[in-house]
């Protein structure tokens, strides 16, 4: 079936709004509410890909918590927090872990307009000792009751829009594809609006197809490929 117009421009102003130097690191989140619901909010405020160190043979599974939003933004698996860690300081992200040590800051004391990860633990330990040691900043979300800790996925949703607020504030919320680099860009909304196409292609080892300013499909394609639009 074509793709409607206005749903390709949905994807657009969607995708035109993610960012790349704005990510999630998940250690040990296991709970499918609490993946489910990180992601949501990584969808929400325009965070392009998450990441998650899982424990070795636990399947992931996502309930509805999600609503559909592990399709809209990639969670990358690691072996393991320190490769985790590797991969985004390579990447020249700033990562804040939430810890309640004595150099934990206050969240909203620290600058997140530039490329930075929010590194967040298991919902009963929180972060290892292995991956506090490999943050540039540790932070903390004050409460102001009984209990010291926020729900997981509730306090990735508090940093998020924290980082969000300050980026718009600043004037760096991508607005115009400009958070996304370029064939990226191109790539994702092909994928966003033909998945099936998109998978046929990785198959055939070529390329994605060009598209119009309609959303569509700009070559003539075999019937086999058509099928899947």
């Amino acid at each position: 079936m074509p793709l409607l117009p206005r749903r390709f421009e949905r994807l657009k102003t969607v995708l035109n709004q993610r960012m790349s130097d704005l990510t999630v690191l998940v250690e040990h989140v296991e709970k499918p509410h609490n993946l489910s619901a990180i992601l949501r909010s990584c969808d929400a405020v325009g965070v392009l890909e998450a990441h998650a160190v899982s424990f070795s043979g636990r399947p992931r599974t996502f309930n509805s918590t999600a609503q559909g939003s592990q399709r809209w933004v990639s969670l990358h698996d690691h072996a393991d927090i320190s490769t985790a860690v590797h991969h985004l300081k390579e990447r020249s992200f700033r990562l804040y872990g939430t810890n309640l040590g004595v150099d934990a800051r206050d969240y909203r004391d620290c600058d997140f307009t530039g490329p930075c990860a929010f590194v967040l633990g298991a919902e009963k330990w929180g972060l290892t000792e292995e991956a506090t040691a490999l943050m540039d900043q540790a932070i903390f979300i004050p409460m102001r009751g009984m209990v010291q800790s926020l729900n997981v996925s509730v306090a990735t949703a508090t940093l998020l829009y924290e980082a969000l607020r300050q980026r718009q504030a600043a004037g760096l919320a991508p607005l115009n594809g400009e958070g996304v680099p370029a064939q990226h860009y191109s790539d994702l909304l092909f994928e966003w609006a033909y998945p099936q196409v998109a998978a046929w292609c990785r198959e055939q080892g070529r390329s994605y197809p060009e598209l119009n300013e309609q959303g569509e499909i700009l070559e003539d394609l075999p019937r086999t490929a058509k099928l899947r639009c």
